[in-house]
């Protein structure tokens, strides 16, 4: 299952049992100022039947860390811990972009969709996962 960690909403997205295609899978809503809600996301990590987590890493456009990179990281080990599962950072730049230019290629609309569009910005995170990246594992 990969996340896309935001701010105000925290994209999901799973992937078919032979790891070929990215699906979106909702997303959940982060109340300000509060913890992250790790237990909705182990949630729904069990109920989607997922083996392993894919979080998008935010980097800086050099490839450094910023501080919310520095707040993945720690929900990264959190996950790890608690569910004893896989986790892999990925590099996350640009998969909202890519979102948000797709929808548009596609003739439609974002107005209103904030939630989709975070549920699609982690189906491109785990798709690049997928396909291409060798992503870093947290022990």
């Amino acid at each position: 299952m990969a996340i896309d960690y935001g701010e105000r909403r925290i994209g999901l997205a799973i992937s078919d049992p032979s790891r070929t295609i990215a699906t979106p899978a909702g997303f959940i809503l982060r109340r300000a100022g509060k913890r992250p809600p790790v237990a909705e996301m182990i949630r729904r990590f069990e109920a989607l039947e997922a083996s392993e987590f894919v979080v998008g890493l935010p980097l800086d456009g050099d490839g450094n860390d910023t501080p919310r990179a520095t707040e993945v990281r720690e929900l990264a080990r959190t996950l790890a811990e608690r569910t004893g599962a896989p986790v892999r950072l990925v590099d996350e730049r640009f998969t909202t972009a890519a979102a948000l230019r797709a929808i548009r290629e596609l003739g439609g609309s974002t107005e209103g969709r904030k939630g989709d569009v975070d549920a699609l910005a982690a189906t491109v995170l785990l798709q690049h996962a997928l396909s291409f990246v060798e992503p870093e594992v947290v022990e």
